[in-house]
């Protein structure tokens, strides 16, 4: 018997499926094509033809042909070997922990050692459900420190259900717990599943954030893990993995989610989330939830029940003497006269406003960032500033920023990275940061995602369509002084002179110009509004590696299309044969299809449109679908996101250029072009008049490919991200290098990365900035 996976699905030796949808598409084209001959066939000259009911039925029997062809290529496409489950699962766990692990290093989470947090069950007992279902243990306590996190994991696993909501004020250390314990139960993960029990499941802890989810539009918690955890970590797409794994992951039970941040969210949807929680988990699915706890209180009240089985923990303020010591393991062993006072009045809480911000981690941070790290004097921690809580976290958050850039200078060394990559200005920075503030505001969003940028853009609309149009314009410039060059130099008197060059270049530039721009401002304004709602693609374009499956691909279309796509190529000729017949259209070749009169030249050139455009569409599909398989260590993060979408773009770009520059190259510039030049000189063949139309046409082609590339498709943030950026960084609101910039900031700890979006290292840093007025600092830059 073979073995079963979870939920009762058969791993063996399974049978390749029978893809009946292929043969079944061609065998209704070709009966398509034998419907359009057999009414052609049944016209007799002299018959009036209407020609408008003639090209009525030929358009529709091309649309039905794409329409039979698109059904089969997504048949093809969604048939797909069944989901590795297990392979899939240990891929996403080695995905997470090099995540995590990195981000954990980048936060110095053990530099130089955890914070000695302490954490023990809430004593409202009005948030959590009844005891019997969170533990079976007569005496259930879940107590512990951050910096034991092997305990803390051993508590979790103890519970009946394994669920914990991590609750707490501003800067307790919610999410460096849940990331903690993402790393521990990782790192114990191989040992766990050794000892599981026969049909028992270790799942893969994943961290994500709860403002991703639209309970709207995804009310169960399933279905949204499903489309984030895809969108998080694209190696599950991979083809090695066989069709369908994140949403195996998920129906099978095999993922604990993590979920950041329900304060984060506005107060109306934390409620729906406690729902939506209730009503999607089933006995076997765990959970891991942080929220600030007066949120979190809210919530439970207005959602009418609590979390389901869920251990509720709160943490304990940092007594002074735990402050003390952790700043100790910061400084040198022999720190200066300056510091020994400052730790002497915290251990002794002679300092009121010290005392207070130093019990949380935060407050450990923020002095730890702005006077250990760069060496600064710490005197005005225990003067007059000291007394004062809140005035000592402002000031901490008003000198963060400058001070993390003076400690880390710029590198340019692989290794190193908690260091820049480029020299930031202070002021500058600041700015920046408080402009990303505003337009990701607390009350909305802790997301900081790039995508969206474009959102906070005024008049995008108008932006996009300038911008689009002006870019247009000139490249269709461009080929129209070619084309005017070229039409002066070969198609005027001989010698050519300025006289006959000038103007035809002129009109070149005239036309390309206003096709151009009117081809590019109309997409723009049609499209931006979409195109801001977009969210980025995913492509890797390396050929490193991925050799064999470009050609595998190219292979895949060219064996899915071609011969599907020749029918498509006839029947292309067959139907511009019969409009041009019945219209009366003649090439003057005096070459005819059959006595009925059907000019062959006209049936050729419409075979001709029909397989190259065949051929250009199934290269351009062929490399694309390349490019977005996803190898098995592709992840998501804001960089490789942004990347991913830029390679898409510009992939999407050159294929729709090479397909149709393979169409009107040879097509117009080795037909029309020299069957012009044959009627309007010598009437014989000439290589230089050849080379020219071909010339022409290709350009032309490239570049309506270029432009169509840039348009067509779901997938545009990479584009208007830039568009607005630019339109910002015109407005010294952020640089125009927004990627780097951002990475840079990340790599100083003043962001942090949660997939492919950026947040505020810490919420209190957010809010800060977001409440500082802007204004004199735009009129001053």
């Amino acid at each position: 018997m073979p073995p079963v996976l979870d939920g009762g699905e058969h791993i063996g030796v399974s049978r390749r499926p029978i893809r009946w949808w292929n043969p079944t598409a061609l065998l209704a084209i070709v009966a398509l094509v034998a419907t359009v001959i057999s009414v052609w066939r049944a016209l007799k000259p002299d018959d009036p033809v209407n020609p408008a009911d003639l090209a009525a039925v030929a358009i529709a029997a091309s649309v039905a042909a794409a329409a039979v062809v698109t059904w089969a290529k997504r048949r093809t496409t969604a048939a797909g070997n069944p989901a590795d489950v297990t392979r899939a699962a240990e891929v996403l766990a080695d995905l997470v922990r090099r995540q995590w692990q990195d981000e954990a290093r980048s936060r110095l989470l053990d530099d130089p050692e955890p914070i000695p947090v302490r954490w023990h069950l809430t004593a409202n007992g009005a948030v959590m459900s009844t005891p019997r279902l969170i533990s079976t243990a007569t005496a259930f306590t879940f107590a512990g420190r951050s910096d034991d996190i092997a305990a803390l994991a051993s508590d979790f696993r103890a519970l009946t259900r394994r669920r914990l909501v991590i609750t707490g004020g501003a800067g307790m250390g919610k999410t460096t717990l849940a990331i903690q314990l993402l790393l521990q139960l990782l790192s114990t993960r191989a040992t766990d599943q050794t000892g599981a029990g026969e049909g028992e499941i270790v799942p893969v802890p994943a961290l994500l954030p709860v403002s991703g989810w639209d309970t709207g539009a995804h009310p169960r918690l399933q279905d949204w893990l499903t489309v984030r955890l895809a969108q998080d970590y694209p190696a599950l797409a991979a083809p090695e993995l066989g069709a369908g794994a994140a949403a195996a992951l998920v129906s099978g039970g095999h993922i604990l989610p993590v979920l950041d941040g329900l304060d984060e969210i506005p107060a109306p949807a934390r409620a729906q989330v406690i729902a939506a929680l209730n009503a999607s988990l089933t006995t076997r699915d765990q959970l891991i939830l942080t929220s600030r706890r007066a949120e979190f209180t809210t919530a439970i009240h207005e959602a009418g029940r609590p979390l389901t089985a869920a251990a509720v923990i709160v943490p304990q303020p940092l007594p002074p003497h735990a402050a003390a010591d952790y700043l100790t393991a910061c400084l040198p062993a022999s720190p200066t006269q300056a510091w020994r006072q400052t730790l002497t009045a915290l251990r002794s809480r002679t300092v009121p406003g010290l005392t207070q911000l130093a019990a949380t981690p935060l407050g450990l941070w923020l002095i730890r960032t702005v006077y250990v790290t760069p060496g600064t004097d710490p005197a005005p921690l225990t003067g007059p500033l000291g007394a004062d809580a809140d005035a000592l976290r402002t000031h901490l958050l008003d000198h963060v920023i400058p001070a993390v850039i003076a400690a880390r200078p710029p590198s340019t060394d692989p290794a190193d990275h908690f260091r820049p990559r480029h020299r930031l200005d202070p002021g500058a920075t600041r700015r920046y940061l408080t402009y990303l503030a505003h337009a990701f505001p607390p009350a909305t969003t802790r997301d900081i995602t790039w995508w969206h940028i474009a959102r906070t853009t005024p008049h995008i609309r108008s932006t996009v369509g300038i911008a689009t149009g002006i870019a247009f314009g000139i490249a269709f410039g461009i080929v129209g002084i070619a084309a005017g060059t070229t039409f002066g130099i070969w198609y005027g008197t001989a010698p050519p002179t300025a006289s006959v060059i000038a103007p035809r270049i002129a009109l070149g530039l005239a036309l390309g110009l206003a096709l151009g721009i009117t081809f590019g401002l109309t997409s723009g304004l049609v499209r931006a509004r979409a195109w801001v709602n977009e969210k980025p693609g995913y492509a890797d374009p390396r050929l490193r590696g991925r050799t064999s499956l470009l050609f595998r691909s190219i292979k895949g279309a060219l064996k899915f299309g071609l011969t599907i796509r020749l029918t498509i190529g006839f029947m292309s000729g067959l139907t511009l044969a019969l409009v041009a017949s019945t219209l009366n259209v003649d090439l003057d070749t005096g070459v005819s299809f059959d006595p009925d009169g059907v000019d062959f030249v006209i049936f050729e050139f419409g075979f001709g449109f029909g397989l190259l455009f065949s051929l250009g569409t199934t290269l351009a599909s062929g490399l694309i679908t390349w490019a977005e398989q996803p190898t098995l260590a592709s992840t998501s993060t804001p960089r490789s996101s942004w990347r991913a979408d830029r390679a898409l773009t510009l992939l999407r770009v050159v294929a729709a250029g090479l397909a149709c520059g393979l169409v009107f190259g040879p097509l117009f510039g080795l037909d029309i072009g020299t069957e012009i030049r044959i009627g309007l000189s010598t009437g014989r063949w000439d290589w230089e008049e050849l080379t020219g139309g071909l010339t022409i046409w290709l350009a032309l082609g490239a570049t309506l490919g270029l432009g169509a590339g840039s348009v067509i498709g779901k997938h545009h943030a990479w584009l208007v991200c830039t568009i607005a950026v630019a339109w910002l960084a015109l407005q010294h609101r952020l640089p125009w290098r927004i990627m780097d910039f951002l990475d840079d900031v990340h790599r100083l700890g003043l962001l942090r990365a949660v997939g492919p979006v950026y947040q505020f290292r810490h919420a209190a840093l957010h809010d800060h900035l977001a409440a500082t007025d802007t204004s004199d600092e735009l009129r001053s830059s």
